[in-house]
């Protein structure tokens, strides 16, 4: 008999806040964490605006020497995990750290760290690359940190899938406890890309906003967008069996019951653009959880702010939802964050989760010039106090990744 799975605890560093409370009331707040880069030099690029982590010392958390062995991406890891676990109130008292597990994505791991390796190759030579540097590089290092530090033995696996990674995480996660392999696993994303390397990619193939104003640049369904702004940090959410969670007391903040993820088949980049993908992830999901898109009350769309994908998601919507599409609440929060890339969907759960707490649905701040491509309600601007029992969340990715996540009030 398959196990149910629910959502004990969550942990969040990023553009809006340093922990799950402060990210939480940011959104709450409409607060808009993209601001000029100070991470790198951008004098020369077209791009001059990020969503970076703000006032982060690494040794707030780590002692030096630590940090100094941690990319960024793992460092946002290890406190997100931290946080999560701690939330969780799961201790090796109640529980057995032996069948805790590890689903921790990153889109694109240490590329600070590859950047600045690469750059020591080049300037002073092969012998002056840190033996640190692969095990600093690779991304499945967010993870093995994360179980270094706090301690869990249980299955650990690093799923890339650009910026669909850290939903795939959390759908994974939640199938492996569903068949019973795990009690609990610790499941998210991490991502620190706002370097030089990070920003000429993307910048190069006209995927960023040019915007030099901070509310005008990652303007999802906005008809004046004109591309994502990238965003860094770390999200994770604790998911458990239910039996496991009720028998140690635990605090239940919703159960995750569908996921569904598919592939385009389509283009490197480029979303198929008649949103099948897309569409049948959701389907999936919806046939998984066993709903109907009418039992669906909010959507945390992906919503990046570049023209193919809003338009295509909205198509991908219309598709699966019918004349109920109309209806649905949706909204995309990088207004707020910015793209957090693998670490966006853990981001979007956790936004979701806490939308089901609180019964309202969360803006899509900075909207302001309609698009008639995206024309579905997309709550622009405002909180909106409404029924929220049941949210979906999209993340697609590059590669033609598609990964949807069903949440519902426990």
């Amino acid at each position: 008999m398959e196990k149910r799975v629910v959502i004990t605890g969550m942990g969040a560093i990023t553009p809006i806040g340093n922990n799950l409370e402060e990210t939480w009331e940011g959104i709450k707040n409409k607060k808009c964490g993209i601001d000029e880069i100070t991470l790198e030099d951008v004098t020369d690029y077209k791009t001059k605006m990020a969503g970076e982590v703000k006032n982060y010392n690494p040794e707030d958390y780590f002692e030096r020497k630590e940090a100094k062995r941690m990319a960024r991406c793992t460092q946002f890891a290890v406190i997100s995990a931290r946080e999560a676990l701690k939330n969780s109130g799961i201790t090796k008292e109640n529980t057995d750290f032996n069948r805790i597990g590890l689903f921790i994505s990153s889109g694109i791991g240490g590329l600070d760290v590859i950047q600045e390796q690469t750059g020591n190759y080049y300037n002073k030579g092969h012998k002056r690359i840190s033996p640190l540097f692969i095990p600093m590089g690779i991304t499945n290092m967010p993870a093995g940190n994360v179980s270094i530090d706090l301690g869990v033995k249980g299955e650990s696996v690093s799923l890339v899938s650009a910026c669909a990674s850290s939903t795939h995480a959390i759908g994974e996660a939640y199938k492996n406890i569903k068949q019973g392999y795990e009690d609990a696993i610790i499941a998210g994303g991490t991502e620190a890309a706002i370097c030089a390397l990070g920003i000429s990619g993307f910048e190069n193939m006209k995927a960023l906003s040019s915007s030099t104003d901070k509310n005008r640049a990652s303007i999802p369904f906005d008809k004046e967008r004109n591309g994502f702004v990238m965003g860094e940090g770390g999200c994770m959410v604790v998911l458990e069996e239910l039996e496991h969670a009720k028998k140690r007391g635990a605090k239940i903040y919703a159960e995750v019951i569908g996921f569904g993820s598919t592939t385009d088949a389509y283009h490197i980049t480029s979303p198929d653009p008649e949103g099948e993908g897309a569409a049948n992830a959701m389907r999936r999901a919806l046939q998984d959880a066993n709903l109907k898109p009418e039992d669906i009350d909010y959507i945390n769309a992906h919503g990046t702010s570049t023209h193919l994908n809003d338009s295509t998601e909205t198509l991908a919507i219309k598709k699966v939802f019918g004349d109920y599409a109309k209806k649905v609440k949706i909204s995309s929060t990088k207004g707020n964050t910015g793209h957090l890339l693998g670490a966006t969907g853990a981001a979007e759960v956790i936004f979701c989760v806490e939308a089901i707490n609180e019964q309202i649905v969360p803006p899509t701040i900075n909207y302001k010039v309609k698009d008639e491509e995206c024309d579905l309600d997309i709550t622009p601007n405002e909180v909106v106090s409404a029924k929220v029992d049941v949210a979906m969340s999209n993340s697609l990715g590059f590669g033609g990744h598609n990964a949807t996540i069903i949440i519902k009030k426990f």
